[in-house]
């Protein structure tokens, strides 16, 4: 006779608001996506770096395919303030729950991870802390502050939540003076109620916008996924939208079902499309594009933020 253990009977579940939700449909994936499974030494040393300084990073939590690529070019996107977040989106595989208090020592150990790994452009991401009077908004803060001291040479991205019923919180962000400030917009609005139930549409768009007018040295940036059911229209008129708030820099990239319980993937983008967008976006005023299959925020981000650069530069020069 065989004996089975339940080894995982008190394991937390990830995702508790969806366990009660029938199975999706799991769509196969094309030829155009497709990753090669992590296995470099470069790759081991990166996560061991993460693994010491006790961090958490969106490449894990999120699931996402370029983990591999990025993590052998030693880059990495810090998660911080846990990896708990209290909202509960269709498309996320990030864990929902209540999250704990945040860790003061964790701006210090992003800093000298960020050093270990001798990065010259760095992402600072978060899960949703709505539990916090300012969203986190302070935290953001302080792990700036803190990767300025390091390594003073490092440029710095942020990915916030959308700070939404925290009065002043964007404030702080933004006077901390990150070299680039992203939140995603995710999907089209008609799509919000079903994708993104807890966030509002025009308030982040009315973020970005709100960034630009505070300092208008920021490059601000924003993406979204498709593949869950939008219509071609919906993006270009989401384009307009971000371009009316004065965004530089957008990534549209497909959308891939974490788990059966989450939005299924309606259709595969693609590649020509991809392109298309990334064509319409130039001519629409976006300084930069990133459209593709495998496209996610925080992908060959220090590269997007040189040719950000270049093109503010060429502007100028322009005049305009």
């Amino acid at each position: 006779m065989v004996t089975v253990l339940d080894t995982v009977v008190n394991r937390r579940v990830r995702h508790p608001e969806k366990a009660h939700k029938p199975d999706n449909e799991v769509l196969k994936k094309p030829d155009w996506i497709r990753v090669k499974a992590p296995t470099s030494k470069i790759y081991a040393e990166t996560r061991d770096i993460v693994r010491v300084n006790k961090l958490v990073t969106v490449c894990e939590e999120a699931g996402c395919p370029n983990m591999g690529e990025c993590w052998h070019q030693r880059h990495a996107s810090f998660m911080i303030m846990g990896e708990i977040c209290t909202r509960a989106c269709a498309f996320c595989n990030v864990a929902t729950g209540i999250p704990l208090p945040l860790d003061s020592d964790e701006p210090r150990r992003v800093a000298t991870a960020i050093k270990q790994m001798g990065l010259r452009h760095v992402v600072i991401t978060s899960v949703d802390r709505d539990d916090l009077p300012d969203g986190g908004a302070r935290h953001f803060a302080e792990v700036i502050h803190a990767i300025r001291k390091c390594t003073p040479q490092t440029t710095i991205e942020v990915l916030t939540p959308d700070f939404r019923h925290k009065d002043g919180a964007l404030e702080v962000v933004v006077a901390a003076r990150p070299d680039v400030f992203n939140h995603n917009l995710e999907t089209v609005p008609s799509k919000y109620l079903t994708v993104r139930p807890g966030a509002r549409y025009f308030h982040s768009i009315r973020l970005l916008q709100r960034v630009k007018e505070l300092d208008p040295s920021i490059f601000t940036k924003s993406g979204i996924m498709v593949g869950l059911g939008e219509e071609r229209n919906e993006v270009l008129q989401l384009m307009d939208d971000l371009r009316s708030a004065d965004v530089d820099f957008m990534t549209i990239g497909q959308y891939l079902q974490p788990t059966r319980k989450h939005h299924p993937v309606i259709c595969f983008v693609t590649p020509d499309e991809f392109n298309s967008y990334a064509t319409i976006g130039k001519t629409k005023g976006f300084l930069h594009m990133a459209s593709g299959p495998l496209t996610r925020s925080s992908h060959h981000a220090g590269d997007d933020f040189e040719k950000l650069k270049a093109a503010r530069a060429a502007q100028l020069a322009a005049g305009h």
